[in-house]
């Protein structure tokens, strides 16, 4: 028999609930299934609100299916906290992350980080003629030609619309506004950014990782980060109390958090969460810093 606690030790399944781009989770399935060839990783994939109304669902009728829970926006898991679905636990690999990036009493930490950025199709729009700010997006030269995803459903869009609305400078008129020059919803990410590289929009607000993938296989879509007010995202994982597969969840709780699982969301455009993967101390304090109020 396989040693204790060796990879081959293990044994079962593990269920991921993530609303990462299905790419992603394939390529860290296979990572995984390669390094636990025991193990088999099942997953559910979906937009955050399809993920929260999924498991919100399962709460009510007292089994939550999933092991480890990763979807995109931090205060849905000060929810999740508060209602119990979550399960307190410390990952040996957490002292090469931020603080900032964990909750203080361990109920969730972030995987990935992202940026919100200005999408645009590059047959229609010219680098130098695509929108440098946010507030660009205000100009009539626009209108209509703008696609977001809706917060209700991508909670990474749900957190760049609740920075910019605690923004002094930006706030409920700039949404308002950007509303008036004719900014549609699309009800999730992947249509929006199917969108813009389709040419039915000229441009979006969209996520840095999955324009670049998309621009990678040849889509003709590119993005700028905003001159100003950039959004990063932390997006968070935890451990579900009471589930199915503790010490396989605990396992890949650990595996996404370790060089070799980032490592795998940084060649599909992520940036890893941890401080010793091409994050310089700088970069992720620019992150920090640049979290507007």
């Amino acid at each position: 028999p396989p040693e204790a606690d060796s990879p081959a030790s293990y044994t079962g399944r593990v269920m991921l609930y993530s609303s990462m781009q299905e790419n992603q989770i394939l390529a860290l399935k296979e990572g995984f299934e390669n390094k636990y060839p025991n193990v088999t990783m099942d997953y559910y994939f979906g937009g955050t609100g399809k993920v929260l109304t999924k498991i919100a669902t399962e709460n009510q009728s007292g089994h939550v299916s999933a092991d480890v829970i990763w979807v995109g926006d931090p205060s849905d898991y000060l929810d999740m906290k508060s209602a119990g679905i979550l399960s307190p636990y410390i990952s040996p690999q957490a002292i090469n992350i931020n603080e900032a990036f964990m909750d203080e009493h361990h109920y969730y930490i972030g995987g990935r980080l992202m940026s919100a950025v200005i999408a645009y199709n590059t047959d229609l729009v010219s680098e130098e003629d695509a929108p440098r700010t946010w507030d660009d997006l205000l100009d009539p030269r626009w209108n209509g030609q703008i696609v977001m995803t809706d917060p209700g459903s991508s909670g990474s869009i749900k957190y760049f619309v609740g920075a910019l609305m605690n923004s002094p400078a930006y706030g409920t008129a700039y949404f308002e506004r950007l509303r008036e020059n004719g900014c549609m919803l699309e009800s999730n990410s992947t249509a929006t950014h199917l969108q813009v590289a389709h040419g039915t929009y000229a441009v979006g607000i969209c996520m840095d990782y999955i324009v670049s993938n998309m621009e990678e296989a040849g889509e003709p879509i590119s993005f700028r980060l905003p001159e100003r007010d950039t959004v990063p995202i932390y997006s968070p994982m935890g451990l579900v109390a009471g589930c199915p597969n503790e010490r396989n969840g605990r396992l890949l709780y650990d595996y996404i958090l370790s060089k070799e699982g980032q490592a795998i969301l940084t060649e599909h455009h992520l940036h890893s969460i941890r401080d010793d993967l091409g994050n310089t101390p700088d970069s992720i304090q620019t992150v920090l810093d640049s979290r507007l109020p």
